[in-house]
């Protein structure tokens, strides 16, 4: 009997688009047995990553040690490495174990771009990792990062990118070359697969927009319609920023800046507009007004 046994070692992810996820889904679906190891655990959303944390290092190499003492696995497949002390312990196991194969799935940037490794982590995975790999399945942005002697690159979508090594994993357990499985792997997985999720990010956009056109003059705070609308003020400034490239604490003020100038248009005194907006003082609102707009309020109200 066929060992179909591959052993992905990455983080998580949230959503269910790439990480430990995607693998266990596209390996199982494929007919291969799916065995797991975190190094980090995410957490994320369509819009991106909001927090990580790193799984210590010697917890790692301990989860490695419990299923590959156990389930030798014959592929063993690298995903996110986030320190150089996860990337000691993975390189000490593949030595330890010494899989028919071995890939590398890099994570340099996240999807939606944040970050992932610096430049020292990566001189040191090209200088202990990738010696010990058959091969390294890498976005075309990514490749120029790492020099190895089989390089396959893949779409700049991480999910796509990560689907692929899954994928040409699959296929090295049931015999074939490090070529074939790629070439397999690469026809049954069409290219205009859409496998980028969405949230709902416009719906909450849209009650956003809303709630602070109609609340303005009861909060300036972006925390106040983080919290009435449930979510974190940092997933609010994502969803803002992703619709319309703009802050929550901007489409607040450009509102209240709006509804300055229609009450200029009115006979209401300054003072009178200050205390409508629940302004702290006149002088408050005319160095807000003034640190938009350049001017002051009685000079914008003179030239209208």
């Amino acid at each position: 009997m066929l060992n179909k046994a591959i052993l992905t070692i990455t983080g998580s992810d949230s959503t269910g688009g790439a990480g430990i996820q995607a693998d266990i889904k596209t390996i199982t679906s494929l007919g291969g047995n799916a065995l797991s190891v975190v190094t980090t655990l995410t957490m994320q959303n369509t819009l991106g990553i909001q927090e990580f944390y790193d799984i210590p290092a010697e917890v790692i190499e301990r989860q490695i040690d419990a299923v590959a003492d156990d389930i030798v696995p014959r592929v063993m497949k690298i995903g996110m490495i986030r320190n150089v002390y996860t990337l000691a312990a993975i390189t000490r196991c593949i030595k330890r174990y010494a899989p028919q194969w071995v890939l590398f799935s890099p994570v340099v940037f996240s999807s939606h771009e944040e970050q992932l490794m610096d430049d020292e982590l990566i001189d040191k995975i090209q200088h202990d990792l990738i010696p010990l790999c058959s091969a390294i399945v890498v976005r075309k942005r990514d490749a120029s990062h790492f020099d190895a002697s089989h390089i396959i690159e893949a779409d700049d979508n991480h999910g796509r990118c990560n689907e692929l090594c899954s994928t040409i994993a699959v296929y090295l357990c049931q015999g074939m070359t490090i070529e074939e499985a790629e070439k397999k792997a690469r026809f049954i997985m069409p290219p205009d697969v859409n496998t980028e999720l969405t949230g709902r990010c416009l719906t909450l956009y849209r009650d956003f927009v809303a709630m602070q056109e109609a609340e303005c003059k009861n909060s300036h705070d972006v925390n106040y319609y983080a919290n009435v609308l449930n979510v974190s003020s940092r997933y609010l400034s994502q969803v803002t920023r992703k619709v319309s490239n703009q802050s929550p604490k901007t489409i607040i003020d450009n509102t209240l800046l709006n509804r300055i100038k229609e009450l200029l248009h009115t006979d209401k005194t300054i003072q009178e507009i200050a205390y409508t907006l629940e302004f702290s003082s006149q002088a408050h609102l005319t160095n807000f007004f003034k640190k938009l707009t350049g001017t002051t309020p009685t000079s914008f109200r003179k030239k209208q």
